[in-house]
């Protein structure tokens, strides 16, 4: 009797391993897709960039102008909450 209940638990476990290592590697997979089109994404993205030399100094000066901009803004709603 003792020898069948080990048995089932063996099997009870080996099961859950089983189902344990499916969840990790759907997660391991999903990740991987993930980064995948990451990837795929940033290559799109650096196409342009390398063909043409003036669009990431375009982009460069958005992004300082942008930031200007946040910091102004920050500042007058400092003002503002003080007010």
């Amino acid at each position: 009797m003792a020898e069948s209940e080990s048995q089932e638990g063996n099997y009870d476990n080996r099961r859950n391993k089983v189902l344990n290592f499916k969840a990790d590697m759907e997660e391991l997979l999903e990740e991987m897709e993930k980064l995948t089109v990451h990837a795929a994404w940033m290559a799109y993205d650096c196409t342009p960039i390398q063909t043409n030399p003036d669009l990431h100094n375009a982009m460069q000066h958005l992004e300082d102008v942008f930031l200007r901009c946040k910091e102004q803004m920050e500042k007058k709603w400092q003002e503002v909450l003080m007010e």
